[in-house]
């Protein structure tokens, strides 16, 4: 094909991904969703499950194998973009409150789903676990999987209802930032063991891994704090630092790729080492913000919808492994929220509510299962189940919330206390995860 009807499909393809997931997205704004939900609908609807069912000859046309490793590096970039926004959103002054309930409370959050995940994923293991993987890290994976909370769409769910600086919702941003960073290092240690046999190798892989934090937290971290405050003395445009961030998330993204973990990782870690509370850097992030909420993630969104097929459910026995599935990492993540909170004091209306907020899974549990697809950690029928589990639970946390708490627990007024975090919910939709 000549290169110049590559590049019209690859547009026009682009530019039928953009039109349909924000157009989905803009639909579940009026349905008082997070627009993440329509556009992961939509990346759906244009995916093999619909499109390619209802019109297999248009679908193989638009979606050729050529262009979808395109997009799907697109994607990536995305993801590597978004990881440093979540990165340095994540938050340890919110701990400053009460250390011992957020304590207790991610405790509950990340380990009765991620032990109920990983006796589900024993179970099922004939139809989840891809062959010659290491059955010990797919059942990590799946309960990571199960366990993970979307801080960033869940902090535009309380924006929206206007309880972010309430605390509850104080409470669930700090229980799901600190679960965000646990749950990262977690799959960090699963890849780096993952596919080898050899104990050396992945020794190695350790020791690398713990130079580059050694490295980056007592040379890099200080080093980006002096960069960018004279950058903030000297009014350096936003344009300049946004490159800055980005140039430094690629560098660390493909630091850990070639040590044998994910970009993301990389990505994060660089976000992680961001100084908090400058203004230059809050500008430049809501640049990035806008950019890849807009164009990247939806192509992201596309490669998730491009490898989720409904068809790998077969007959009844997958659509009945998906419900159970989704009862597990529902009722696994409320009963473990719930009741942490309460034993650390909290009131059962308070309890149940943030049980059901940390519910929301959102783009967060989509990126870790597009890790475990690529690293062969998931069967296709495993990741699609995965997929829908993160499109359900954010779409119901919203209804959840809108279930009014004690009049003490709204407070309208107060400043959300992740600010750029809004931003990013819209994908992070204002950001999403």
């Amino acid at each position: 094909m000549p290169a110049f009807e590559q590049l019209t499909r690859f547009l026009l393809v682009v530019a039928l991904i953009l039109g349909v997931c924000h157009l989905a997205g803009a639909l579940c704004v009026r349905l008082r969703q997070p627009p993440v939900v329509g556009e992961l609908a939509g990346a759906l609807l244009l995916g093999p499950s619909l499109l390619g069912a209802l019109a297999p000859g248009a679908h193989h046309a638009l979606f050729t194998p050529a262009l979808l490793t395109t997009i799907d590096l697109a994607g990536q970039l995305g993801l590597v973009v978004f990881m440093l926004l979540l990165g340095s959103e994540l938050r340890t002054d919110l701990l400053d409150g009460d250390r011992r309930t957020v304590g207790l409370v991610v405790a509950g959050t990340i380990t009765v789903p991620f032990a109920a995940g990983f006796g589900f994923a024993a179970s099922v293991g004939e139809w989840f676990a891809p062959r010659g993987v290491p059955f010990a890290a797919y059942l990590v994976f799946f309960g990571l999987a199960i366990s993970i909370t979307a801080m960033p769409v869940l902090a535009r769910i309380l924006t929206d209802h206007r309880v972010e600086g309430s605390p509850t919702g104080t409470l669930a941003l700090a229980v799901a930032s600190i679960g965000d960073g646990l749950a990262w290092a977690i799959l960090a240690v699963v890849l780096a063991a993952k596919g080898t046999g050899d104990p050396g190798t992945v020794v190695v892989r350790g020791l690398i891994a713990v130079v580059l934090l050694i490295v980056s937290f007592t040379l890099v971290r200080p080093a980006l704090a002096a960069v960018l405050r004279r950058a903030g003395r000297r009014g350096t445009g936003e344009r300049a630092i946004a490159a800055f961030l980005v140039t430094g998330a690629v560098a660390f993204a493909a630091a850990t790729d070639a040590i044998g973990l994910h970009p993301v990782i990389g990505a994060f870690l660089f976000g992680v080492l961001l100084p908090r509370g400058q203004d230059v850097v809050t500008r430049a992030g809501s640049k990035l913000n806008d950019f890849a909420v807009v164009v990247l993630l939806p192509l992201f969104f596309a490669s998730v919808g491009q490898k989720a097929n409904f068809a790998a459910f077969g007959g009844r026995e997958g659509w009945l492994l998906l419900g159970a599935g989704l009862a597990v990492a529902m009722l696994s993540k409320f009963a473990g929220t719930a009741g942490a909170a309460t034993l650390a004091g909290k009131g059962r209306r308070q309890s149940l509510r943030l049980g059901a907020l940390m519910n929301c899974r959102g783009i967060t549990e989509l990126v870790i299962a597009n890790v475990g697809l690529q690293h062969g950690l998931i069967t296709p029928l495993g990741y699609t189940v995965i997929v829908l589990i993160a499109v359900v639970t954010t779409a119901i946390t919203g209804p959840l919330a809108r279930l009014r708490a004690a009049d003490e627990d709204l407070l309208p007024g107060v400043p959300p206390p992740v600010s750029s975090t809004r931003s990013a919910a819209r994908a992070v939709p204002s950001r999403r995860t």
